[in-house]
């Protein structure tokens, strides 16, 4: 009786064995690159991670940071991972222009609102108006929105100065103290303690670029050869993406993970978020204002034509959109 009781249960342990396995082989897999990690908009999916969200969507799904939207660019072109969130518009139209292998799956940021420029405590420049074509101004890479946004600085200010892509925030900071680069670029909470001490000045917000105030500036794209092979799989991870932006704006826990990620104050990383990040930017449902981007990339030289919105309407595959409320 007991060898038979031993055997049922080796044997209905071996069977919960082989559904936990089961369980395990039917998480969908996916590769995505996600541009500057550390900053509050780049930080949703990880946040669906710590929270079982992909766990529970059956999504099993490996991250790969880069520093800029060129980059980015550069592995979902090669197919190196499956989706790229938040990819400078400018950047991703040019690269479809020139038959890059790319979707556009949501809208990832509506209107420039979190960066900003900043100058050495000691430097005389007050605004970019005042620098001139001898001062280099940062942005982060190619096609960025940083690129883009700086580029509407300038123009909007009249000033000649000189936009040098310098990649990463930390790189940036340390270029600007060591008087390699004149103006740096910065997301919030970095570089706010350096504000706090007086050892930088910011000379130019991202919200004063008006012209930008409705316009899609950042989007989120896939590998086309993924979208055919894994569509539902990337639906249901766009739908994650969505459900973790609305539990970031109502769960403290999001500022904790916030500031750890931006190595951070709890206090500093939430006055970033609550300053510089209004939710409604962040809608993925709707990609606006695409006529003045196209202008804009002919204007900064993304694409070598003036292209119409017939022109990339190849470009777009929403795979989500929100309910409306």
């Amino acid at each position: 009786m007991l060898k038979r009781r031993f055997v049922a249960l080796a044997a209905g342990v071996a069977i919960m064995a082989s559904v936990v396995a089961s369980a395990a082989q039917a998480q969908d897999k996916l590769k995505v690159a996600i541009s500057q990690r550390g900053f509050w908009d780049s930080s949703f999916l990880e946040f669906a991670q710590r929270e079982g969200m992909l766990k529970k969507a059956g999504l099993d799904v490996e991250f790969f940071f880069t520093e800029g939207g060129g980059q980015t660019l550069q592995v979902i072109t090669s197919g190196s991972v499956d989706v790229a969130m938040s990819n400078g518009f400018l950047g991703t139209i040019g690269a479809y222009s020139k038959k890059a292998p790319i979707r556009v799956i949501s809208a990832q940021m509506t209107g420039a609102h979190e960066l900003f420029w900043y100058v050495r405590a000691e430097s005389k420049i007050r605004s970019l108006k005042e620098a001139t074509e001898k001062e280099t101004v940062a942005f982060s890479s190619p096609g960025s929105s940083s690129n883009l946004i700086l580029l509407a600085l300038l123009n909007q200010a009249g000033s000649k100065a000189r936009p040098t892509a310098t990649g990463g925030l930390p790189g940036t900071l340390t270029s600007v103290m060591t008087g390699q680069i004149d103006i740096g670029w910065a997301t919030p909470p970095f570089a706010l303690r350096e504000l706090q001490e007086k050892k930088i000045n910011i000379i130019a917000r991202a919200r004063e670029a008006t012209e930008l105030r409705n316009q899609t500036i950042r989007v989120n794209i896939a590998n086309v050869n993924s979208l055919k092979t894994k569509r539902e799989a990337i639906t249901r991870l766009m739908q994650v993406y969505h459900e973790a932006i609305q539990w970031s704006y109502s769960n403290p826990r999001a500022i904790e993970y916030f500031a750890e990620f931006a190595k951070a104050p709890p206090e500093v990383a939430g006055r970033a978020v609550k300053e510089f990040f209004p939710i409604e930017a962040l809608q993925i449902g709707e990609i606006r204002d695409l006529e003045r981007t196209l202008r804009d990339a002919v204007q900064y030289k993304f694409t070598a034509a003036q292209l119409t919105p017939n022109d990339v309407e190849g470009l777009f595959d929403i795979v989500y959109r929100p309910p409306a409320k």
